[in-house]
């Protein structure tokens, strides 16, 4: 069972500034990694420049992708991206990699959505243009993470990843590409054990990325609104979303209490939250950091 690190994935900045400060920040809050998604939209940015600054400005945390969108790339301009990225970064960059879930994203880019199984053999591919590209170059290959939900991905990372994703997002039956539910407990356990079973005597890191974090004397009212946030979405009840291992609600000992229950339970060592609980989220991340 490993340690606990911990990581923060920022969305966006107004200008250099305010985006040396807030990697200043997570640094000085102990967080362990500034990840950058790979999105398109206003205000989204490009993740390789971003990671880059990050890593001019800070000292300690690693930069890394959670996660680069693989299929929007043309693999040999993408392998140049990283291995550049791996240089400035003075080889502190985790490479996270994904096969793409947003269809409105593809069409925005004019590129092809093509089904899950194609994308996925796309994401294999890379992987082996990576390792060949890093060989020619002489560098030595960065940390993996690859994240997904789908057996296909989750069989990629457990043969290949030095860390595996783990969001607790599925789509959603019936609606329109992009819409999510949560996997509740019961269908972590599933999803997990699944990874496990495909490890073949490999060790990998896991990681979670949070969907929300609420600290709060009242649990139960944390995730009723939750429950009333995302009622056209899923359908989950408040007593499941309680112990969803996606969702932390209750004060900081509660928390806590709850990532050291789920790291036993399911092997989250490596938990990622979103911008908003930077400041949130710091008071756990100081009680277990280490640990």
């Amino acid at each position: 069972m490993g340690k606990f690190r911990f990581g923060v994935n920022l969305w966006r900045a107004e200008d250099r500034e305010d985006w040396v400060a807030k990697c200043l920040s997570v640094e000085a809050f102990g967080y362990d990694v500034i990840s950058v998604p790979d999105h398109l939209g206003p205000g989204r940015h490009a993740p390789f420049p971003a990671l880059t600054l990050a890593a001019a400005v800070t000292e300690r945390v690693r930069v890394g992708t959670l996660v680069s969108n693989v299929p929007f790339y043309n693999l040999a301009l993408f392998a140049r991206e990283v291995s550049t990225t791996v240089k400035m970064t003075g080889g502190r960059l985790d490479l996270g990699l994904g096969a793409g879930h947003m269809k409105s994203e593809f069409d925005d880019a004019g590129l092809p959505w093509t089904p899950a199984k194609d994308r996925i053999e796309y994401l294999t591919k890379s992987l082996d243009h990576l390792k060949e590209h890093f060989a020619d170059e002489g560098i030595t290959p960065p940390p993996l993470l690859l994240a997904g939900n789908s057996d296909g991905v989750l069989s990629l990372a457990a043969r290949d990843a030095d860390i595996a994703g783990f969001a607790g997002l599925r789509q959603a039956q019936g609606r329109s590409p992009g819409t999510f539910r949560l996997d509740d407990a019961q269908r972590m356990d599933e999803r997990v054990a699944f990874f496990r079973s495909q490890l073949d005597g490999r060790d990998p890191e896991l990681n979670m990325l949070v969907q929300r974090v609420v600290v709060t004397d009242d649990r139960r009212a944390a995730a009723e609104a939750w429950r009333e946030e995302i009622k056209d979405q899923d359908d989950l009840d408040v007593d499941v979303l309680l112990e969803t291992p996606q969702l932390l609600f209750g004060t900081v000992d509660e928390i806590v209490r709850q990532l050291r229950d789920r790291r036993e339970r399911y092997g989250f060592s490596y938990i990622t939250v979103f911008e908003p609980m930077l400041e949130t989220f710091a008071p756990v991340v100081k009680e277990l950091s280490g640990q």
